[in-house]
């Protein structure tokens, strides 16, 4: 199950057997000045993986905003998420409103420049 609405994204999924895994998980996120990076995302994603409950923050930069959910995906692994977990194809819609939003709040067009140090 997942729902989305501007700044927050709700995904969740409940174990149908022993040997599958659960979660249950917000991402919350806002438009923050970066002194060094500019203008950016601060994401924080919170909730719990298999029992075990997480709350991390992290910003990204303008450029590197859209890959929220790789940096997401790292954090609930920490947290006991199973590195074969893939995106539940009910979940894309959520995730494609929350990309739009993103691209809406932080003011990306197409042929916005990457800085070059973040291509490394």
């Amino acid at each position: 199950m997942a729902t989305f609405e501007s700044g927050h994204l709700h995904i969740e999924r409940h174990a149908l057997n022993k040997g599958d895994y659960s979660y249950n998980l917000c991402i919350d996120y806002q438009v923050e000045q970066d002194p060094k990076e500019g203008k950016g995302m601060q994401f924080t994603i919170h909730g719990s993986v298999q029992g075990n409950q997480l709350k991390e923050t992290f910003f990204l930069p303008k450029d590197q905003a859209f890959d929220f959910a790789r940096h997401a995906m790292n954090i609930a692994q920490k947290y006991g998420m199973p590195k074969v977990a893939v995106l539940n194809g009910s979940m894309h819609k959520q995730y494609d409103l929350m990309f739009e939003d993103v691209r809406q709040q932080l003011d990306v067009k197409s042929g916005d420049p990457v800085k070059p140090e973040h291509l490394a």
